[in-house]
Order: C-alpha cells, then sequence, then structure tokens
C-alpha cells in the first residue's frame, strides 16, 4: 500500500502546533514560509481535511488537525529514536551487552545507574546475569561478561572498589536458635543450615563455617529468605535483604565470636581494552554512582 503522506509532512504540522506560527516553524525547520505553506496545503488536499486556521497572528490546529497530530506524534518520535538508533550503531555500539553481578551484590546499585543508561542508550539491550563463588570468577576469566560486579579481585583483572555487604545470620522467629540470646557454634552444629550453592559448572566452591549436621542448599537468597521464613533453618543473609524486608517476624542473631562478616564487592571489566562503547558508558554511570551511595 502506498502512502500519501509523508513523514516530512507530519514534522512540519508538528512544528508548526509546537512554534504557534508558521514563521516560527519554518525558521526551526531551516525553510522558507512559503515551502511549509505548500507542505501543509498538499497535505490538506491529500486528506480532505483542514489542518490550519489563523486566529490573530497564530497558526492553530483545527479539531481533525489536533486528533491526527496526536496519532502522529509517536511516529515521529519513533522515526527519532531509528535515527539515534542507527548514529549509534554506526559509531560501533554494542546491541547487547552482559553484566555479571554476584549475588551478595546490592541490585539497587546495579539498577539505578541501568536506569539513565537506558534512556541514553537506545540501541542497547542488556543481559543480567547472576553469580556466586566459582560462576563468578569463571564469567570474568573467560570474557563471557562486559562488566562483573565480583567480590574479590581476580588475578591480572584490574578492578575498582563498589561497595560492601554485610552478612548476617538470622532465624525465624519461631526457631529455637530465635530464644537464645548469644547462640554458640556449638548450638549451630545441631541445627539446619540454609546455604546458597555455587553456581559455576567447575571447580566448585564452599566459603564460611559450613559445620552443621543438615543443609539446605538453594539457588539465590530469595530461596534462602523464604525457607529461613518458614522456620527451615538458619541462613547467614546480605544486610541489605533483610532490611529491604523488614520482616519483624525474622531474627538477627548475635551469635557468639561470629555476629557478622562483611563481603567487598568490586567492578571490572572483563573484556579490558576490548570493552565496548556502550559497556564503557554503563561502567562510567556505575562508577559515578558510588559517590551519591557513599556521600
Amino acid at each position: 500500500m502506498r502512502l500519501k503522506t509523508t513523514l516530512d509532512q507530519w514534522l512540519t504540522l508538528f512544528e508548526i502546533d509546537n512554534a504557534g506560527s508558521i514563521q516560527a516553524a519554518a525558521n526551526t525547520l531551516n525553510k522558507s514560509h512559503t515551502t511549509l505553506i505548500y507542505s501543509i496545503k498538499k497535505l490538506e488536499d491529500q486528506l480532505g481535511l483542514s489542518l490550519l486556521k489563523v486566529e490573530g497572528r497564530r497558526a492553530v490546529l483545527t479539531n481533525d488537525g489536533k486528533s491526527l497530530l496526536r496519532r502522529a506524534q509517536s511516529m515521529i518520535e519513533q522515526a527519532r529514536a531509528l535515527e539515534e538508533i542507527s548514529t549509534q550503531l554506526s559509531q560501533g555500539v554494542e546491541a547487547e551487552i552482559t553484566i555479571a553481578i554476584d549475588h551478595l551484590c546490592d541490585r539497587s546499585w546495579l539498577y539505578s545507574a541501568m536506569t539513565r543508561f537506558m534512556k541514553e542508550n537506545t540501541s542497547t539491550s542488556i543481559q543480567v546475569i547472576e553469580t556466586s563463588l566459582s560462576k563468578t570468577s569463571n564469567m570474568v576469566i573467560s570474557e563471557s561478561a562486559d562488566i562483573s560486579i565480583i567480590t574479590l579481585p581476580i588475578t591480572n583483572h584490574p578492578c575498582e572498589a563498589f561497595g560492601i555487604t554485610r552478612m548476617l545470620p538470622v532465624v525465624s522467629i519461631h526457631h529455637p536458635l530465635a530464644s537464645l540470646p548469644a547462640p554458640s557454634l556449638a548450638d549451630l552444629t545441631t541445627n539446619c543450615q540454609i546455604v546458597i550453592r555455587d553456581l559455576g559448572t567447575n571447580n566448585k566452591q564452599d566459603v564460611g563455617w559450613l559445620k552443621s549436621n543438615q543443609r539446605i542448599t538453594v539457588d539465590n537468597f530469595d530461596h534462602a529468605w523464604q525457607a529461613t521464613k518458614q522456620g527451615l533453618g538458619y541462613c547467614r543473609l546480605p544486610q541489605h535483604i533483610i532490611e529491604q524486608n523488614n520482616d519483624k517476624e525474622m531474627v538477627v542473631l548475635h551469635i557468639e565470636n561470629a555476629s557478622s562478616y562483611q563481603v567487598p564487592l568490586h567492578l571490572t571489566l572483563p573484556k579490558g581494552a576490548k570493552t565496548g562503547p556502550a559497556a564503557t558508558a554503563l561502567y562510567d554511570l556505575l562508577i559515578n554512582s558510588i559517590k551519591n551511595r557513599v556521600e
């Protein structure tokens, strides 16, 4: 089907409505007053409708003009977006980037910066992969991610400090350990422990105290929180998860000589100098976001 009208005609109508006069719109579009009058007159003839009327010194849309322009605006915005995307792609901007985030990291640290990135980079999609233990290291070493949020620095991969996660032991308020003022490690041994599995496939790692006689192993802290809340056992959880849930049915244990520990989080670019412009832009936003969280 051949269209009667052109995008340029609708853009002319939009600019006239936005500027309030044909002459002002002509200045914005860098065209002559006569050219715009001809364009609108041709558009009206093609549609069989009156789109503009003059009131005093202003060019005002008719009701039909307003109704059609409302629908045309999305088309104009999409055309502009296509041009922006084309410009980004011609500059070598990646169509998709991968971010690996260790499960200990507060996700809001990533998504707050990503919100700004997505507004400024309309041609790039993002794949977010949660990692833990050996998978965190493997994603960097294999260069499977463009940006990685890791715990400890990895050999030959420079990194920047990103934040600190504090780990706290938690149980349901109805769990037997909740009634003890200061449980000992011996008390923990006789109670079920909920732990997060290493999401890697090779050289799996264990971290922390794992001497309970019985364990429940889950994929992530979302599962761990639910299992702990059900009273199935105790679990060490990131402080930010505990605070976000703000659940009065959950109790932080004050374990003798083992009440908390801290895990550092770092940012790294696994591909180093091969990192593309989109990943670099997001990395810079993440680095700048650190100041906002610390201040």
